[in-house]
């Protein structure tokens, strides 16, 4: 029967989620991929308890990952060994993404939203999640039918807070305006975000600092580019070679800047995925990371970033000079 560590909390970070009462890890364990019916319900339950032994607190999931099965197995466990540690725990999910044939089975629709969320809570077995994101903008749903969706999502007791993933700078500002007129907790929101993928600077790191809500960046890792798994080539049995994701012409693209970031990290006695993880860590305006993992010893080599977050003027000028 699963015991939890009693040090779990000892060398975990814990940042606040912009203005809000609510911390979460500095590393979070996201759940789209390797957590479908593809993997042994074994190898997850390791991973996901190895997470929690180590002080990760915060689960991120969403309706469309292993097409709902990386919920209904995530469920199980928290069910069969961590029910006792749910309080201890933030459990995100999100909706607006393709799950379902027909025209309510994805986007920002009132009633996407609410059949969504049903569905999760079911396939979970929770009352509520800590944290519900709308997963993308819908061109064709005014953003305030969506907004109303999250503010009665909150006041039904099915969320505790609202977060926004993949929203440029513009439509941000207006979605966090429009929940804050209605008292509404948005407090993050969930961008890609890593050394080759900066985007969220060209404006919407700015809104989520004016406006105080806090970030945390999805694919750190850039889906493992940033690590040492194409320094010599592409392995075949690659994520390139498994799934759509991850272009091979992209891995090609950028091989000669990541061989530079490759040896900027060993001056600093970190791997590539460490210091990669470390550098969206910086500073404050990135709360939490959200890393995946198909092992325990891969989750481990990922949590050794949190020993050295610290960038010099210098590595920081010769990173941004290999980045152009």
């Amino acid at each position: 029967m699963y015991q939890a560590n009693e040090k779990r909390y000892d060398k975990m970070i814990y940042n606040r989620l912009g203005n809000s009462g609510l911390k979460v890890s500095a590393i979070a364990l996201g759940l789209w991929k390797n957590f479908g019916d593809e993997t042994p319900l074994s190898t997850q339950k390791d991973i996901i308890e190895t997470a929690f032994d180590n002080g990760i607190t915060y689960f991120d999931l969403a309706n469309n990952y292993g097409d709902g099965a990386a919920e209904k197995n995530f469920g199980r466990i928290l069910r069969e060994d961590l029910s006792t540690h749910r309080d201890e725990m933030v459990i995100s999910t999100k909706a607006g993404y393709y799950m379902w044939p027909g025209p309510y089975g994805e986007w920002g629709s009132k009633k996407n939203l609410f059949a969504s969320m049903d569905q999760s809570l079911e396939r979970m077995q929770l009352d509520y999640v800590d944290i519900f994101y709308h997963h993308r903008p819908d061109p064709d749903t005014p953003l305030e039918e969506t907004a109303e969706a999250l503010d009665l999502l909150v006041r039904q007791g099915k969320a505790l807070y609202v977060g926004i993933s993949n929203y440029r700078a513009p439509e941000a500002e207006k979605m966090i305006q429009l929940l804050k007129a209605k008292h509404t907790p948005i407090i993050v929101h969930q961008p890609r975000y890593n050394l080759l993928d900066r985007w969220i600077e060209d404006g919407l790191k700015d809104v989520l600092k004016q406006e105080q809500i806090g970030t945390v960046a999805f694919s750190p890792l850039a889906q493992g580019l940033l690590t040492d798994r194409y320094l010599n080539g592409i392995p075949d049995d690659s994520r390139v070679k498994k799934f759509d994701s991850l272009k091979e012409e992209r891995v090609e693209k950028t091989i000669v800047q990541v061989k530079g970031l490759n040896e900027i990290a060993i001056n600093r006695g970190q791997t590539l995925a460490e210091m990669a993880l470390s550098w969206d860590l910086k500073d404050d305006s990135v709360s939490s990371v959200i890393i995946g993992a198909s092992r325990v010893s891969q989750l481990m080599d990922n949590l050794k970033a949190l020993e050295h977050l610290e960038f010099s003027a210098a590595e920081l000028a010769e990173i941004d000079n290999i980045l152009g």
